[in-house]
């Protein structure tokens, strides 16, 4: 009998093959970016009203976990929207570097950060003596040199405080079933000096079967803005650290505190469910690397993103 199903003939033991025969449409039972898309319905349909720190509001719902897979190179670039890939980069090697000076990203043309390192916003906060564009004691500095005591954007911190990040590399290579492969972004005593909070908080690093996970805790996560980019940023370190240890990646799971759509933000989010997703890209890793220190934007080739038109949405803060 004819049938108007696409997905007749997908195989579904594959799991690589996401596309139908028919309309090359992901099958949305093996399509990851549905897990995101669902996160956002069900905060649309059951999320409680509440006020921010922005003034903004929000739909806000407590405690969400999704699981994206990394194998066979395929990355969860989202799709129904574009997701500025380059900015992703640039912001990870960033704080991979160690650097709280935004004006390094901004240089690049990536100026995700400015809203948060503008001279009126770091006032607003109370960080009247930071230069614009030091945000304080932020992810990276905690990355590299945790428990240091901060001293601004352009002071030496070399062999200063923890390095957490070589340490997670030393365990991976050498004790990889350690239950303590943890990065925290999260320093009680530093928090008044950052401009903004660390709302991705603790990543732990599991090693199975020569596959390399890693699982984010996220305390505040703006489904509309932060969100995507987290995705991304995370699975891309995850890519990196599997690469310089000889792993492969294979899971990467976003757990998130506070998942919240901002007010503003709804209409948005609306016309992004109303997209289908498609397959996700390919990320490859050419280069042989074994320093993390050493990589550079041009080391990831990203193929196969095709993704929906961009969706403006404005940053609260």
């Amino acid at each position: 009998m004819a049938t108007n199903n696409p997905y007749q003939d997908l195989n579904t033991e594959n799991k690589e093959n996401y596309t139908s025969t028919d309309d090359n449409l992901p099958k949305r039972s093996l399509h990851c970016e549905y897990k995101y898309l669902d996160q956002l319905q069900e905060i649309l349909d059951r999320g409680s009203v509440r006020k921010d720190r922005t003034g903004t509001g929000t739909l806000s719902l407590f405690g969400m976990q999704a699981r994206y897979n990394l194998r066979n190179n395929e990355f969860p670039l989202l799709t129904t929207k574009r997701v500025f890939w380059r900015g992703v980069v640039e912001e990870l090697l960033w704080f991979i570097r160690g650097s709280t000076d935004t004006k390094e990203l901004n240089s690049k043309g990536v100026k995700i950060w400015d809203g948060n390192s503008s001279r009126e916003f770091l006032d607003r906060v109370g960080l009247n003596s930071n230069p614009e564009g030091d945000v304080g004691p932020v992810y990276g500095f905690q990355w590299r040199h945790f428990g240091a005591e901060y001293k601004g954007a352009n002071a030496d911190y070399t062999q200063q405080g923890f390095d957490q990040l070589e340490h997670v590399i030393d365990l991976i290579r050498n004790n990889p079933f350690d239950r303590r492969i943890i990065m925290s972004s999260w320093n009680p005593p530093d928090i008044s000096k950052m401009a903004l909070p660390p709302c991705h908080v603790l990543a732990q690093f599991y090693v199975s079967d020569g596959e390399l996970s890693c699982q984010l805790y996220q305390r505040s996560a703006d489904m509309g803005l932060g969100v995507p980019f987290n995705i991304a940023s995370y699975s891309l370190l995850t890519c990196i650290l599997a690469h310089v240890t000889n792993l492969k990646p294979g899971d990467f799971i976003h757990t998130l505190g506070d998942a919240h759509v901002y007010l503003n933000h709804v209409d948005a989010i609306k016309e992004q469910l109303s997209r289908t997703p498609r397959p996700f890209p390919k990320l490859f890793i050419d280069r042989a690397v074994n320093n993390i220190n050493e990589f550079v934007a041009a080391d990831f080739r990203l193929v196969g993103y095709n993704a929906h038109p961009v969706i403006k949405m404005d940053m609260a803060v």
